[in-house]
């Protein structure tokens, strides 16, 4: 079995609901799910001009290969009904691999680290929640390192809820 980190996001409809659809689709199609992070809320990255993103990242044990859990990702995005149109717009469910393993994966279609991960809070702030002193491969620093050194001007906070 190999571990399976996964970042979840949404920014349209029903943002906590996606969320939670993407959760039991990821877990019926890869494997259990071993730890959850909190929700957070964060201004959308890259396209600034869009509703806010609600953010999770999601542990799992999977069987599949990198590139089997690649495809299934966006086999899950095409059953919640994600289009794409915009390279960073709005989408119903975003699902990208962060990580397999201590793999570093380099190819046309599939690098592994994800690889702007340093660059993005939403990420990183509900990586450290559940995975904080995991190490990046890549860069040899722990998650809470690259938290603590990330350049990422956009506020991520807790999710409460609709208000």
């Amino acid at each position: 079995m190999s571990q399976l980190i996964i970042g979840l996001g949404s920014n349209q409809g029903d943002r906590s609901r996606k969320l939670s659809l993407a959760r039991g689709l990821c877990r019926q199609f890869y494997g259990p799910l071993l730890r959850v992070s909190p929700i957070y809320q964060t201004a959308a990255w890259g396209v600034e001009e869009q509703p806010d993103f609600l953010n999770q990242v999601i542990i799992l044990e999977t069987e599949l290969r990198p590139q089997t859990c690649l495809t299934t990702a966006m086999a899950i995005e095409n059953l919640m009904g994600r289009v794409r149109r915009q390279h960073w717009g709005p989408r119903v469910i975003d699902v990208d691999l962060l990580y397999y393993d201590d793999q570093i994966i380099d190819s046309p279609d599939l690098v592994l680290p994800h690889p702007r991960i340093q660059e993005r809070n939403f990420v990183l702030l509900p990586l450290a929640d559940i995975a904080g002193e995991l190490v990046d491969p890549k860069g040899a620093k722990t998650i809470n390192q690259l938290l603590i050194e990330s350049k990422d001007p956009l506020g991520v906070s807790l999710y409460a809820g609709p208000s």
